[in-house]
């Protein structure tokens, strides 16, 4: 930070974000200056982990949707005017961070990829606190200790979900509906539910981007909100101008029995296939011509207590492939849409009671390069006073509405244990 710039003071970068130094919420709900209690060590997830560290921030951007613009143009111009330019993903990245920006965390939400989509974006926000994207730029640099002293007092009520499971079975029986009229061939539902809490938020959220199988594990903060991603799921990856994504779909316990029927079973694999169909077309705008295939299909790995069906989708970037172009052809995610991707998310619109707010969206590190972003499934944040989960799956034409029902709630058990510190 240079000389005599106060941390109290908050400069505006253009029309639509500040540029600060981090914050995160304290004990009490709302969020305080940090300076000498903030983590020791960057936690976003993706970041690489020689540069965890040694990482300070040195810009930021916040955008809500009513802010106007387009987010996505909005991420690519701030990122430039900050040293890490990414209007070409197809140029090797560098090999020394020399005294400049190291590279950035990004944060897009569900609203602004539907957005993005050009899908409706109706539903009030459970959290209306946070930004619908946030860029956080860093360099190295010494890092603040943080001060010895006894775990914080920590205290989660309990959890009230924004639909019954009736209501849920509801849902889902509408979905099979639309789908027999030829609306749909899938679409993703997603409940949430929100918990209020005393004391500071961040290392329960730290030990959920601790979680076994959490390839995006960590955490993001702003002002008076925070993330928490347990995802192990690649939304989009670019590196020497190969652009993967990782659609995850499918889930069974974590058991013999439940490997065997998540492998055997016809209808995960067909709900599998038209994401991973869907995927491939999403690359396809982005890819040069004739370069999408499809590596794994339908591989089995764990995540917690679940079994998860996993296909990569790889292509090669069109020239001259920039960062705008690449979130507007994968946000939203396919597997936590559906298929059509535009008729699914206007379905869902109408189905689904709150917001998907910092789920279902975009988190992780972005450089020149290099991009390495996960679908926030498996998430959960703060506001202040309350922790916000959300969980769901993708519905077809075999769905059982009970089982869809038990399914969203094996997903959210071991996020809320982990956040209750059990």
């Amino acid at each position: 930070m240079p000389p005599g710039k106060s941390t109290e003071r908050m400069r505006k970068v253009g029309p639509y974000g500040v540029e600060t130094l981090p914050r995160v919420c304290a004990e009490g709900g709302p969020a305080v200056m940090a300076a000498d209690r903030g983590p020791a060590v960057v936690n976003v997830p993706g970041a690489p982990a020689a540069c965890r560290g040694a990482l300070t921030e040195r810009a930021r951007l916040h955008w809500s949707r009513g802010d106007g613009g387009d987010p996505a143009a909005l991420a690519e111009e701030f990122l430039a005017a900050h040293g890490l330019p990414l209007h070409d993903l197809t140029r090797p990245a560098p090999g020394r961070h020399g005294t400049g920006a190291c590279g950035a965390a990004l944060y897009l939400s569900a609203a602004a990829g539907a957005l993005l989509a050009g899908a409706p974006t109706g539903a009030p926000e459970p959290a209306p606190t946070l930004p619908d994207l946030a860029v956080v730029v860093y360099e190295h640099g010494p890092t603040r200790a943080t001060r010895p002293g006894p775990p914080p007092q920590w205290w989660l009520g309990e959890w009230t979900e924004s639909w019954t499971p009736r209501q849920h079975a509801a849902a889902v029986d509408a979905v099979r509906a639309a789908i027999g009229r030829g609306d749909v061939y899938q679409s993703n539902l997603v409940g949430h539910a929100a918990a209020p809490y005393t004391g500071d938020p961040l290392p329960a959220l730290s030990r959920l981007g601790a979680l076994p199988g959490a390839r995006y594990g960590g955490v993001l903060t702003g002002d008076g909100w925070a993330i928490g991603c347990a995802s192990p799921e690649t939304l989009v990856e670019v590196t020497d101008g190969q652009v993967i994504t990782r659609p995850i779909k499918g889930t069974r316990p974590a058991t013999a029995t439940g490997r065997a029927e998540l492998l055997a079973s016809a209808k995960e694999r067909a709900e599998h296939i038209m994401i991973v169909d869907l995927e491939r077309n999403d690359l396809a705008r982005i890819a040069r011509t004739g370069t999408v295939t499809v590596d794994d299909l339908f591989a089995v790995r764990r995540w917690c207590d679940l079994w998860q069906a996993e296909s990569t989708v790889r292509a090669a970037a069109a020239d001259g492939l920039g960062l705008a172009d690449l979130l507007r052809a994968t946000c939203p995610g396919g597997s936590v849409t559906g298929a059509p991707k535009l008729a699914a998310l206007t379905q869902i619109n109408t189905l689904e009671p709150v917001g998907r707010g910092a789920s279902m969206g975009a988190l992780g590190w972005v450089a020149p390069g290099h991009v390495d972003l996960g679908l926030t499934i498996r998430t959960a944040a703060a506001d202040g006073q309350r922790l916000h989960t959300w969980a769901g799956g993708g519905i077809t034409w075999d769905s059982d509405a009970d089982a869809e029902v038990a399914e969203a709630a094996a997903k959210t058990t071991p996020i809320r244990a982990t956040l209750a510190g059990r």
